[in-house]
């Protein structure tokens, strides 16, 4: 199932909420969002949480607006402003030439306001206490950047770009960088999470409409089957002698699969019956000519 976050909820807030709508304890997120963020959060369901970490390993997608000519605590505009200047002088021009520099590997270094631990503590934790230490910078991946709108007439201009990410990125600290590429303070203005794990907005629903799809009992409707969700992972077919094999987590043989031959050793599958049933994810041993089970399904 994929909610379309609403802003000023946390991702802990959607999962507990839905918790109590499907009288189901077993829920994960795919991915946090800021309370101030809206956008495609997937969630996985009972059984399904043992893809959340094939989901989390996708790419993402993003539009976010940027406000040139100030900087805040939190890289965003619910922090205190730590940085401004009276006017900016950009051009369109300026601004697509600084995004096409950020348009592969880059390095980030993860803001204070951010979950990531150190010596054990959480960094917004910390910055709370009104503390500052230093962080590693980290490599991350933007596959493509885009700018969709501009508004310049403002006294802090801003402009709106889509991103396609790896996981890990933080959109706050890359509109900090792209402000100090312009030359200026920036801090992110809005955020809007566009696809996550492949899923994208139109697949998505409220909370609203998961409370009415219990109600009515379509609650399948709206589910999206964990073998979907993980779509990018190569597909194979099990013989039908060999399905009872699969099931019950044992291991299989070279002979006993098809659609193994184009891939490499090491490589995670999804298994499915000869009917079209997954039956769960397996990996490939080339050396010994094994599919070993990693999480069985059905």
């Amino acid at each position: 199932m994929a909610i379309w976050k609403p802003e000023g909820w946390t991702s802990h807030d959607v999962v507990a909420k839905t918790r109590r709508l499907l009288g189901m304890k077993r829920i994960g997120h795919a991915g946090t969002l800021d309370p101030m963020v809206t956008g495609v959060l997937p969630l996985c369901l009972g059984r399904s949480t043992r893809v959340v970490e094939y989901i989390q390993e996708r790419p993402k997608s993003y539009e976010a607006t940027i406000c040139l000519g100030v900087a805040t605590d939190t890289e965003d505009m619910t922090g205190e402003i730590i940085d401004s200047v009276e006017s900016v002088q950009v051009s369109e021009q300026d601004i697509k030439k600084v995004l096409k520099q950020f348009i592969g590997n880059i390095e980030q270094i993860p803001p204070m306001y951010s979950a990531v631990k150190v010596d054990g503590k959480r960094l917004y934790e910390l910055a709370r206490e009104g503390k500052s230490v230093e962080r590693k910078a980290r490599q991350v991946t933007i596959h493509q950047i885009e700018l969709i709108s501009i508004d310049l007439e403002k006294k802090h201009p801003q402009f709106t770009f889509s991103v396609l990410c790896s996981k890990g990125t933080y959109i706050r600290t890359l509109c900090v960088d792209i402000g100090r590429a312009l030359g200026v303070p920036a801090a992110m203005a809005s955020l809007v999470r566009t696809m996550s794990g492949g899923i994208v907005k139109e697949q998505c629903v409220t909370l609203e409409q998961v409370e009415e799809h219990m109600q009515q009992g379509t609650l399948e409707d709206i589910l999206i089957s964990p073998d979907q969700a993980i779509d990018h992972i190569p597909a194979t077919t099990v013989k039908s002698i060999k399905r009872k094999y699969a099931i019950q987590g044992q291991k299989l043989y070279w002979t006993d699969i098809d659609g193994h031959q184009q891939l490499e050793d090491g490589s995670i599958v999804r298994v499915f019956d000869e009917a079209g049933i997954f039956l769960g994810i397996f990996q490939l041993d080339k050396k010994h000519h094994l599919v070993l089970p990693v999480k069985v399904f059905s």
